[in-house]
């Protein structure tokens, strides 16, 4: 229990990436490149899935979803970051320190589950086509996504009640450049054990879920490419899904270790190469993989740029 003396802390100061000024202005630049890229890129293939009727399948369908949560998740993170690298004071408040938390719980946990229905998507392509249409109909799709967004927000909302029970009284300094729960629950005053299985708890549960059924979805995938007689349907079948399969590694390894380290293994170096990989690196891949280097996207997208010089 806090004691009576101490001070209430109303606001934390991140301290970010670096100190240097030098670096600052050029961290600055990094980021605020990257996510003009990465906004922008997500956004073109919005618009393109929308607009191009051909691209109505259920693939697209999770794309669409999953540039929106890529724009959700740096729209949350990145402005107030870039913001700092450029303030003398870079703080932010406890309560907003706290609802940046919520969102990236949110987005980040919408996302692997996303992740995971297109691992499930792929797995209906290529084992089961016969019968794709019927196991991925519009109603399933929809299910499915508002199942993500469903599941994402009692895991972002139960972490955040608790969140909010504790007490803050100094430090008040964070040793990274985004509000996350670990380094919050280092700066508690009360005790944190409660906060701990419950983050613990539901991230191993709402985890192994989700990583359960993309494991799985891939050993039937596998397996049925194996019995593909040609070479050539070996290959295009594993080019279809061996960049989504590579983007979830990262993004799964990354943020499981992030959320289930123990302090006492805690680096503020290692803390900010895994948010920085998952994300930063994982939301700018995103638009690359699973889009620009997809020939049927690009030729929309192709299609689109010359309506637009058309209409100048």
């Amino acid at each position: 229990m806090p004691k009576k003396n101490q001070t209430t802390v109303t606001e934390f100061i991140l301290l970010g990436l670096s100190s240097d000024p030098e670096m600052q202005i050029f961290l600055f630049s990094v980021f605020l490149v990257i996510y003009l890229i990465t906004l922008g890129g997500n956004i073109v293939i919005m618009v393109v899935i929308r607009a191009e009727s051909h691209l109505n399948t259920p693939m697209y369908f999770f794309l669409f979803h999953l540039s929106f949560i890529d724009i959700c998740y740096f729209s949350v993170t990145v402005p107030n970051t870039l913001r700092n690298f450029l303030a003398v004071h870079k703080i932010i408040s406890v309560n907003g320190c706290i609802v940046q938390m919520f969102f990236i719980l949110l987005s980040g946990g919408a996302e692997i589950l996303i992740l995971s229905v297109m691992a499930y998507d792929h797995y209906a392509a290529i084992c089961d086509p016969l019968r794709y249409m019927q196991r991925m109909s519009k109603g399933i799709c929809v299910q499915l996504v508002s199942g993500a967004w469903a599941i994402s927000f009692f895991h972002a909302l139960l972490n955040t009640v608790f969140t909010f029970k504790l007490h803050f009284c100094g430090p008040n300094q964070i040793s990274h450049f985004i509000c996350e729960l670990p380094p919050l629950l280092q700066l508690s005053c009360t005790v944190t054990l409660t906060n701990q299985v419950v983050l613990l708890t539901s991230v191993l549960i709402f985890g192994s879920s989700s990583f359960l059924l993309t494991l799985i979805s891939y050993i039937h995938i596998i397996s049925t490419i194996l019995r593909i007689r040609s070479a050539e349907g070996r290959r295009k079948a594993f080019s279809t899904c061996s960049s989504h399969l590579i983007v979830v590694v990262l993004f799964y390894l990354t943020g499981f270790l992030q959320y289930t380290k123990s302090s006492s293994v805690s680096s503020v170096m290692l803390d900010e190469m895994f948010s920085i990989q998952y994300s930063v690196l994982t939301s700018i891949l995103n638009p690359i993989i699973y889009s620009l280097k997809n020939k049927e996207v690009k030729t929309a997208v192709g299609k689109m740029l010359r309506k637009l010089k058309f209409l100048k």
